[in-house]
């Protein structure tokens, strides 16, 4: 006779069930929203959300209710094309300080939230949103690392008391001047302990001795794709902390990166963060040199470089930098005697260099540069042209009076500024500036047709599959039904619990997944109908019918497996949508086609005395 052991229906049913449990909040779609917040990030007031309610009202725009979540007002409405004419509306009457976004609010009952269940995440193309492409400045990284060089050759060589005329960086190399041929010697010595694999080409002047380090052709190619990968995290840090669910990050080319975020509408803010090369750098102040005669007359100190501060005021600084943003591993925004501040936290090496520096320049100034690039259009010889323009400021100076390392706090800033700059410091520095080379917004009304599409599609071919395996196959068939609508639910639970984007060549994986499910009990069911034909009894077919085809089976499922786990492992993507909806959509459906319909069929036909089945 044909029956599982009490525990393996049980198991069949925990899993049909937490199934169903995990799924369930997809059942309740979404509703177009409006999310409100303050630019201070401070709580919306309960003034804010009244004077949202009156304004709705007399504009009669038809609304589900204004809420507050998570200190921002949130408008849920019935339609997309009300939501588009609110947004506007809500934008010029609730006036400065706020900005609105578009989005998608799921209407998932607050005890299902309450447990951690949520829907499917949508990629871009169901969900709407925005999609970047960024250019990567490679060139850009390798005068950086030629700066980081300078200021290391000019260590290594006060250090071991070896006197040099200049090092300074210029032309894609170093150039270390020194009086003699001797200390010429020693300093070649220095760098290349420092590292071995610089070039140095020596040559001699009338008064001196020139070194010029270059980098090879493998390190700048190492750097340059270092800082591609270094961006691509740094990237997907910020995106995490402006709070995108699901976003795609990733290369695309030699020097570009794409970036995607579901669900965002208002692109200001995102581009704001996302394209943002801020960083900062700690120097001391030149105190010898006059900043006004140096503005004045354009002659900057030898040791010196001549910026402003945020009124325009020159600042003499130290060539020198103490501490770059790179050696930042904590920053957060908070308030000190009523000033906005940003706390920051060094590494090891910054926190060394900053303790020796306070130690020897007590009661000295020290500045914040802040530094941002970014590309302007500029007219020469009567074209526009893409120019790379890198601006410093400086934010900060402050009297050093006492001894710090790791830890300490930067004044000087609003409360928005203080937690912009917070954010970027916490999430990294870009390794490399980059530029928008193509921006594109998808509104959620396509989005919206694209779901309608790809539920029409695969409505359509569940509908086919049922009435086929019903009408050839009988009861089996009808067992046959039930395991693929528990496979459906199954694959839309695990893509509910696992987050995955589910997208449009997603939704073609699962179109594919209900075609696949039904092929293990066809092989089943006709393996049963040959034992039957051979003479066999109906209980001894239907056992023969799910071990022998077992193999066969396992084999089809295997190599499918293979082939969508190399498709994600080298696919970009809506390649890698495709893969894991075909991935999990294979596990599910050998769950329900081996192990759930024989549980359905022990149950229905294991314990009978049958002449004959309906198959």
């Amino acid at each position: 006779m044909n029956h599982y052991p009490w525990w393996k229906n049980l198991m069949v049913v925990l899993v049909v069930t937490v199934g169903g449990l995990l799924a369930l909040p997809n059942l309740f779609g979404e509703d177009p929203a409006i999310q409100i917040a303050r630019d201070d990030y401070q709580a919306v007031a309960d003034s804010t959300v009244t004077r949202i309610r009156e304004v709705l009202q007399r504009e009669q725009f038809a609304n589900r209710g204004v809420f507050v979540e998570e200190g921002r007002a949130l408008v849920r409405f019935e339609n997309v094309e009300s939501q588009l004419k609110a947004h506007d509306l809500l934008k010029s009457e609730i006036g400065s300080g706020f900005s609105s976004a578009l989005t998608m609010a799921p209407r998932t009952p607050m005890w299902l939230r309450a447990i951690g269940l949520r829907p499917m995440s949508l990629g871009l193309d169901l969900r709407g949103g925005v999609h970047f492409l960024y250019e990567v400045d490679v060139k850009g990284t390798v005068n950086q690392t030629l700066e980081r060089y300078e200021s290391d050759f000019k260590q290594l060589l006060r250090k071991e008391d070896v006197r040099y005329v200049r090092v300074r960086q210029q032309d894609g190399l170093v150039e270390v001047v020194l009086r003699n041929q001797a200390d010429a010697e020693v300093a070649r010595g220095l760098i290349e302990d420092a590292d071995p694999e610089l070039q140095i080409i020596e040559s001699e002047t009338a008064e001196n001795v020139v070194l010029k380090v270059s980098m090879t052709e493998q390190q700048i190619k190492q750097r340059q794709d270092f800082a591609i990968e270094q961006n691509i995290t740094t990237l997907r840090n910020r995106v995490n902390e402006i709070g995108v669910a699901e976003p795609v990050v990733q290369r695309q080319g030699v020097d570009r990166i794409v970036v995607q975020l579901p669900g965002v509408q208002d692109s200001t803010r995102a581009k704001k963060v996302l394209g943002a090369t801020a960083t900062l750098e700690f120097r001391l102040v030149d105190q010898e040199g006059d900043p006004y005669q140096a503005k004045r007359t354009g002659r900057v100190p030898l040791n010196a470089i001549l910026l402003e501060n945020r009124q325009g005021q020159p600042v003499l600084l130290k060539r020198d930098t103490i501490v770059t943003g790179d050696q930042l591993t904590d920053a957060s925004s908070g308030f000190s005697e009523g000033s906005a501040v940003v706390k920051v936290r060094l590494d090891a090496k910054g926190a060394r260099k900053m303790l020796e520096t306070t130690k020897r320049n007590l009661d000295k100034p020290m500045a914040v540069v802040f530094i941002e690039k970014k590309r302007e259009m500029v007219e020469r010889d009567g074209e526009q042209v893409e120019v790379d323009v890198t601006e410093r400021t400086v934010i900060n100076v402050a009297t050093i009076r006492g001894v710090f390392s790791s830890t300490f706090q930067i004044e000087g800033l609003t409360p928005f500024e203080s937690r912009d700059l917070a954010l970027l410091l916490r999430a990294g520095s870009l390794a490399a500036p980059i530029y928008i080379v193509e921006e594109r917004t998808i509104g959620p009304s396509l989005g919206q047709a694209n779901i309608d599409q790809g539920f029409n599609a695969v409505a359509s071919g569940f509908l086919v599959v049922v009435l086929f395996m019903a009408i050839y196959y009988k009861a089996f068939g009808l067992v046959a039904n039930l395991a693929l609508m528990m496979n459906v639910v199954l694959l839309v639970a695990l893509l509910s619990l696992l987050q995955a984007s589910l997208t449009l060549p997603g939704i073609a994986g699962i179109v594919l997944t209900v075609g696949m499910a039904v092929d293990a009990n066809v092989l089943i069911f006709e393996r049963i109908r040959e034992e039957l034909r051979d003479g066999n009894t109906p209980q001894a077919a239907i056992h023969a019918g799910y071990d022998k085809a077992f193999s066969s089976i396992a084999d089809a499922n295997v190599t499918t497996l293979i082939a969508s786990v190399v498709l994600f492992a080298f696919g970009t993507g809506p390649i890698k949508g495709f893969a894991v909806t075909l991935s999990l959509g294979i596990i599910t459906s050998m769950f329900t086609a081996i192990v759930g319909t024989r549980s359905v069929v022990n149950l229905v036909f294991g314990r009978r005395k049958l002449k004959s089945l309906a198959i």
